[in-house]
């Protein structure tokens, strides 16, 4: 728990009469200052860069740039703001609503230590948590060696050949090498095996995500099943959802035999003692590392792992960091094989993923580096151990035990006692166990279980205090008739660092060959990357949140409930719906979750046969992606030479598929940085036609206070709290991606199986492993909300939208925008034109992102969504001084380039040609190159004062993939 200010315990409710208290509220607002300090500039700066742009207040650049059509004409229904101090206590108190029971529950979720190390130098950190997806790799070494170390702690555990950087959670996980499977079984059947002693949420979103593909889930016995019915694969438990350790070898014979790719959902704890997946002929090995360090936080954020046969390696789903070299040779990481990706694959890929659960990956990884191979057999051994002499103890109090070989988990049968007996006892001891049945429940033990916590439990049972044994008298013999052999965590990484002052600078040593938000602005169009204030984050280690398991009863969860309920009703205000769903845990989940809600409202209406999606040819790959995995066919509408959506052509595409259109997936303001004056005719268009719009919430940030996408026409939007609303990209991943939905397709929102579906059945199923997905990043926005208010809100959208216009401004005479809006104004982003420097200069979009990051930038995002270009963004977070700085370094880096274009400079040989320039580049003997090592290391004088030096050189990929590796080289290889 970390508390950096006193909080308040006691609440102020009913001390004051209301007068007093508006006298109050009114003296919060004068000292309210966090709006002044998440907004970079100052009134001062606003002003001038207004006076740059011609206008005399943001209200007027709004009118011009915002059509008045959609504009909210009135403020936010939202509390007021609060101050940093005041929301934190309130939030203490809403926290202090939760109660944190030892829970025994399982189902792929435990209790565990975080290493303080690690929970302060990672999780804590805002070096690791405000950093980018590493898709600059030359300036993320920290995080890809990190994830390297994770994709090996992976490979090793599970015996298989490659893994992937991390999945969102468990059941997705399953969910997609099912999808997998089904791409690459080389038979053609249509049925996929589950075995019944899976996790329930697990076989809930198999059969959420099967549904719309037309897969049939065979639910079964893997002892029982005959393989009449051919299959093209099967997902197995290890061990069992109930504890039990199978032998899955005869299981999986039979199902290669007939061609079928079998997937095996395990506890990579519990590898460290059993024989790996990869060892028994598993194809996939899927699972979650949470109980690596990572706090249960109410079901996330976690990172899931993927792990298959090298020969997958271009159908593994998400991620995957690869060894390569630099332009000198020295060894260097970066993301390989990324056209697996499904930007690029679009409506060919068989996945939308394009997150991970980075910063959970991380602290896995050094949970392991930490505790090392010996570590984390010991911690293994000794929940085992407990576990049996747990059952022991059991069995001398009458009860009997399902299974004879287990791991952590018992499946205990009352017999002749009584639940609800054993269950008061439990209330008494603040004690969570799994309730099978009237007569069956569940214990799992964790990291955290002591033998005093065996004797509360045997107590309970015993429903006495006075047991008829000692402990002592109670002896342990191993349960696990299937002992793993094989040695793992073998590297010299996972057997170097467990000393605190070892992994300390190793943390800081990685940490500083990251370009994060602690570093500079990184300006990244549709990525939003603002500020992540420590207010917001510091109720995420609180134990309140961070220790409930996602399946505790809700009268243990009060706190978490009215958390959800106020933030639900704040996202449905922002955003014109009517209904709110949590659980989608990344942006891609929330496209997801959202046209299948829409596809399910079609099936209640009888329109099943509605499955034609419109997208822009502007769209982000996930979309296209999202709509192929429901099952939807994608017609591509085309873009005029504004940007805009061709109207005329998604009128012609509306009409002629009129009878089986399901949907338009629409992004708002577009992909291009523009407000399309048309977006209220466009959706009457697709309204018109009987499909529904989906709104993709990317570019909200545009939006907030200033218009809706309810009152816009939209019917579904999905909202990147990763984005607009402060949850930190933790160096890709976590994120958050609820959806909002118009009043008529509430019923069909997510539902979750161990909660119960609730009053309507409609709904689609769930779409994540937790009912809530990541719930404990949820407080971040609700921090951020609180604190901003209404018109904290909206100002902060006005001046995200004038700090964009202000660098279009500034650059418009060195880099052409490319779109603009009617009045030549852009929205929160602009795309800046480099293709003509091709021709001119022979140099290359990825030229200038190399050549920023010596003058200490992170590359806005490059070639996307036109190739050739730059996307910027600055958000809303960034001061006048910090963008003038940006704008700077790209102009100083366009005059380098008129210097390559006047011949002044070798259009081979020059600074953006070698860039990034490292500390080893410029301290050779000779320097042969026609600029100096003074332009190379230090061309703005800002870099004088803080220089951030990139570890490796421009990255070679294609020698990357060509020599496929993605799991950590021998030590002397980084010498």
């Amino acid at each position: 728990m970390v508390s950096y200010a006193p909080i308040p315990q006691s609440s102020d409710e009913g001390r004051f009469n209301e007068d007093q208290r508006q006298q109050l509220d009114q003296g919060k607002k004068v000292f309210n200052t966090f709006i002044q300090r998440h907004i970079g500039p100052s009134s001062a700066d606003i002003q001038q860069m207004l006076d740059v742009l011609g206008f005399s207040n943001l209200d007027a650049l709004i009118n011009k740039t915002v059509p008045a059509s959609i504009r909210l004409n009135k403020k936010l229904q939202l509390p007021e703001a609060q101050t940093e101090y005041a929301a934190l206590a309130k939030l203490k108190q809403i926290a202090s609503k939760n109660q944190v029971f030892r829970s025994y529950i399982g189902m792929g979720y435990y209790d565990t230590i975080t290493p303080p190390v690690i929970g302060r130098n990672i999780l804590e950190n805002p070096g690791w948590y405000t950093a980018y997806t590493p898709y600059q790799p030359e300036i993320a070494q920290g995080r890809l060696e990190a994830l390297l170390n994770f994709q090996t702690m992976i490979i090793d555990l599970t015996g298989l050949e490659i893994a992937n950087a991390s999945l969102l959670d468990e059941a997705t996980a399953a969910a997609e090498a099912m999808s997998m499977s089904y791409g690459v079984s080389k038979n053609k059947a249509n049925a996929y095996f589950v075995s019944h002693e899976c996790h329930p949420q697990t076989i809930d979103v198999l059969q959420t995500r099967a549904k719309p593909l037309g897969i049939e889930i065979i639910i079964g016995d893997h002892q029982t099943f005959d393989f009449a019915q051919p299959i093209f694969g099967a997902v197995l438990q290890y061990p069992a959802t109930d504890g039990t350790v199978y032998d899955y070898r005869v299981f999986i014979e039979k199902a290669h035999a007939q061609g079928a790719l079998v997937t095996v959902a395990a506890d990579p704890l519990s590898l460290t003692l059993l024989t790996p997946p990869g060892e028994f002929g598993a194809d996939i090995a899927v699972g979650s590392t949470q109980r690596f360090g990572i706090p249960l936080g109410f079901g996330g954020p976690h990172a899931a792992y993927f792990a298959t046969k090298e020969e997958y390696k271009r159908q593994v789903p998400g991620r995957i960091v690869g060894v390569s070299k630099d332009v000198n040779g020295k060894t260097a990481l970066r993301l390989a094989l990324q056209t697996r990706e499904q930007h690029i694959r679009r409506e060919k890929a068989t996945s939308n993923i394009c997150t991970a659960q980075v910063l959970l990956a991380v602290m896995a990884s050094m949970y392991a580096v930490y505790h090392g191979p010996e570590g984390l057999k010991q911690i293994a051994e000794n929940i085992h151990q407990l576990t049996v002499i747990l059952t022991e103890g059991l069995k001398r109090l009458g009860y009997k035990i399902s299974s004879q070989n287990f791991f952590d988990t018992l499946r205990v049968e009352l017999g002749t006692h009584k639940l609800e007996t054993i269950l008061a006892g439990c209330q008494a001891r603040n004690i969570n166990l799994r309730i099978y049945d009237e007569a069956t429940v569940g214990i799992s033990l964790d990291e955290t279980t002591t033998p005093e916590d065996l004797i509360d439990l045997w107590q309970i049972f015993a429903n006495k205090d006075d047991l008829p044994f000692t402990p002592e008298e109670l002896t342990f013999s191993p349960h696990i008739s299937f002992p793993r052999t094989s040695s793992y965590l073998t590297h010299p990484v996972f057997n170097r660092y467990h000393s605190e002052t070892e992994l300390l600078r190793y943390l800081h040593r990685l940490e500083t060959k990251d370009l994060s938000l602690t570093t500079s602005m990184i300006p990244l169009g549709s990525c939003t990357m603002k500020l992540n204030a420590t207010s917001e984050m510091i109720p995420v280690t609180w134990e309140e949140f961070g220790r409930i398991h996602p399946f505790a009863p809700p009268t243990q969860t009060r706190g978490y409930q009215i958390l959800f309920q106020q933030l639900e009703a704040w996202l449905a205000e922002i955003t014109g719906f009517a209904g709110i769903s949590l659980q989608p845990n990344a942006g891609s989940q929330g496209e997801y979750a959202g046209l299948l809600v829409i596809r399910q409202y079609h099936e209640s209406r009888g329109e099943a046969h509605r499955n034609v999606c419109l997208i822009p040819t502007s769209a982000h790959g996930t979309n296209p992606a999202s709509a192929v995995m429901c099952g939807m066919k994608v017609v591509a509408v085309a873009c005029d030479a504004e940007g805009n959506i061709d109207v005329n052509d998604l009128k012609a595409k509306a009409e002629k598929h009129s009878h089986e259109l399901a949907a338009l997936m629409v992004t708002y303001p577009s992909t291009h940085g523009v407000f399309e004056e048309a977006i209220q005719e466009i959706c009457a268009v697709i309204h018109n036609h009987g499909g529904q719009v989906y709104m993709d919430g990317a570019n909200m940030n545009a939006q907030v206070g200033i218009c809706r996408p309810g009152d816009i026409g939209a019917d579904v939007c999905h909202l990147n709290l990763h984005k607009t609303f402060c949850i930190p990209h933790g160096g890709g991943g976590p994120g958050m991606g609820p959806i909002g939905v118009a009043s008529h397709l509430v019923p069909f929102l997510p539902g979750h199986p161990v909660l119960g579906s609730g009053e309507d059945s409609q709904n689609i199923g769930a779409i994540a492993s937790a009912p809530w997905g990541s719930a404990s990043i949820l407080v971040i926005s609700w921090m951020y909300i609180a604190m901003m208010g209404a018109d904290g809100l909206t100002k902060a959208t006005k001046v995200a939208i004038l700090n964009a216009n202000y660098i279009a401004k500034r650059l418009e005479s060195y880099y052409p925008v490319l779109y603009k809006g009617q009045n030549s104004l852009v929205a929160h982003e602009c795309i800046l034109d480099l293709r003509s420097l091709k021709k001119s200069a022979n140099i290359e979009i990825d030229d200038v992102a190399k050549r920023l990051m010596d003058y200490g930038f992170h590359a806005p995002t490059v070639s996307w969504p036109v190739a050739g270009t730059i996307m910027v963004e600055p958000t809303e977070s960034e001061s006048q001084a910090e963008l003038d700085r940006f704008c700077d370094a790209l102009i100083a880096i366009r005059q380098e380039i008129g210097d390559i274009e006047a011949g002044k400079v070798d259009i081979q040989d020059n600074a953006l040609k070698n860039a990034p320039h490292t500390v080893e580049s410029l301290l050779c003997a000779e320097w042969h190159h026609p600029y100096s090592r003074e332009q190379a290391a230090y061309p703005a004088p800002w870099t004088r004062e803080y220089k951030f030096w990139p570890s490796v050189g421009r990255i070679d990929a294609a020698f990357g993939d060509r020599n496929f590796v993605c799991s950590c080289l021998p030590m002397e290889a980084y010498s």
